[in-house]
């Protein structure tokens, strides 16, 4: 697509991105996809197959999924087969940004392995919220901690029950990602600088626990954390434990890229990042998924956007 800046060619690309992965790679909540003084947005979309499809964005209520204006129990019956991998300007932070960027990252790979992983990350995130309001009460004197304990025990044990399959879905991908990524790093920047990806997992971990360990385990180590924790969290009014705590540390030659990357160092490690998550999407399922491009390779020198490019022709669609 061409045209001159702010006439929305982002905006489409999200929205293609919205319509089939349900999340947006620059909004973490529905509120911000909906212009100001509106109750809603709405998406829509015709498939090559002719069907109609609808995503409404409503500032009460949550969200609903139509197809051929029919509603949908389950949202994401409304991706079907359709799958993409977007690849922004602002994926370039993915090394020297905030943690969270790197996690919302590897929950946008896990959803295109595993589209049910979307309802896990909204039922966490929903828990979360709940048990973090209810600390910051506790710690405002609102209520009290002893009356409070059946409750933060119920808490608990949902939150170590999902959390546990986040963590244990994260570690999965991220371990099928590696080699991946460590090859395309190869080709591009050579030997030297040795690409590995390692999961530090928002929960201290009992010995040899590891991602193919049982998950009753996990889910038990987690929910005896959180109630180790209970004193210092009560303290804090804020929950220290869970996935919203991972970090995913991206290592040059054993060193930590976000502290000693060079700019052109960090932009390869990016860009290997990307091309083994097209990789991957294309191993599993079999054909090759839709790659949004939007305005990177004018933030790529001309080598990497030759490769880049390379790797879009070997058949994967991209806009």
């Amino acid at each position: 697509m061409i045209g001159a800046n702010g006439q929305g060619k982002s905006n489409l690309l999200e929205a293609v991105e919205l319509l089939t992965s349900l999340r947006s790679h620059r909004c973490s909540s529905d509120q911000d996809l909906i212009s100001h003084g509106c109750g809603a947005s709405r998406l829509r979309a015709l498939s090559d197959e002719g069907d109609k499809l609808e995503l409404q964005l409503r500032r009460s209520g949550g969200r609903q999924a139509l197809r051929n204006e029919r509603l949908l129990e389950r949202q994401l019956d409304l991706c079907g087969d359709l799958r993409c991998v977007g690849f922004s300007a602002l994926d370039l932070e993915l090394v020297r940004g905030e943690p969270a960027l790197r996690r919302q990252w590897l929950d946008r790979v896990v959803l295109q392995l595993e589209p049910v992983y979307s309802t896990l990350l909204r039922h966490y995130g929903r828990l979360l919220r709940q048990r973090s309001q209810l600390l910051r009460r506790v710690q405002r004197g609102a209520m009290g901690a002893a009356s409070t304990g059946d409750l933060l025990d119920a808490f608990d044990a949902q939150m170590a029950l999902v959390g546990t399959r986040l963590h244990r879905r994260r570690w999965r991908a991220l371990r099928r990602l590696e080699p991946l990524a460590a090859a395309w790093q190869a080709r591009i920047a050579g030997l030297d600088e040795a690409l590995t990806l390692s999961y530090r997992c928002g929960t201290a971990l009992e010995k040899d626990l590891d991602g193919d360990s049982d998950e009753e385990l996990w889910r038990a180590c987690l929910e005896r954390q959180l109630a180790d924790q209970r004193e210092q969290e009560l303290h804090l009014g804020q929950c220290g434990v869970g996935p919203h705590r991972d970090e995913i540390e991206l290592l040059l030659a054993r060193q930590p890229a976000r502290r000693y990357g060079s700019a052109g160092q960090q932009r390869t490690l990016v860009l290997a990042l990307k091309l083994a998550e097209l990789e991957l999407v294309q191993q599993l399922w079999g054909e090759p998924p839709l790659l949004l491009l939007d305005d990177v390779l004018a933030e790529l020198d001309p080598d990497r956007q030759q490769l880049l490019l390379e790797a879009v022709g070997r058949g994967t669609s991209a806009w």
